[in-house]
């Protein structure tokens, strides 16, 4: 079934027995959760899921989903415009003690009085999809090559020797053996 936008609750074990497919949007700015940890956001997230059931009888999601997101820089913190996509596949519970029963291929989602918070889990894989770290090229990015390249004061000075560690025991071990001649 395709959707231009995707609904926010579905029936995932109705859908998963007649093999649907849902594709469409879901707006950006309805995720605050993502928000919080990416800053607000304007645009769509594109998500495509499959419902099925596996050979094992387990009921799963197949799911694609990307979005372009505005991520601050983690050098000078102007924004850009950062390319987000995930694949998922996830195993449906009924009970978060069936987690530890599903395959490792498999994320567990909670679906509860058989409803599923579909918007809840786009954002969860959108923040899970999330970039460690965001930056500018060098060229584009607001923060100099100077700025980038750590100084400490006199670094043209010439390099004093690093002292050795292990002088003092050197001369506590002199010092005994001077006492045990003794």
């Amino acid at each position: 079934m395709l959707t231009s936008q995707l609904p926010s609750r579905v029936e995932p074990y109705k859908l998963a027995a007649r093999d649907e497919r849902l594709e469409g949007q879901v707006a950006l700015d309805r995720m605050p959760r993502l928000a919080e940890e990416a800053g607000e956001q304007t645009g769509e997230c594109f998500a495509s899921l499959a419902f099925g059931i596996d050979a094992q009888g387990r009921r799963e999601i197949r799911g694609h989903l990307r979005a372009t997101l505005s991520l601050a820089c983690r050098r000078c913190l102007v924004p850009l415009s950062q390319d987000v996509s995930s694949d998922f596949l996830l195993g449906m519970i009924a009970d978060e003690a069936l987690a530890s029963e599903l395959p490792a291929s498999h994320e567990p989602v909670l679906v509860e009085n058989e409803q599923l918070d579909l918007l809840t889990v786009l954002e969860d894989e959108l923040i899970l999809s999330l970039p460690q770290v965001v930056y500018h090229d060098e060229a584009e990015c607001h923060v100099s090559s100077d700025q980038l390249v750590s100084k400490t004061d006199g670094a043209d000075d010439a390099p004093t020797p690093a002292s050795n560690p292990f002088a003092v025991l050197g001369a506590l071990k002199g010092k005994d053996s001077s006492d045990g001649k003794k």
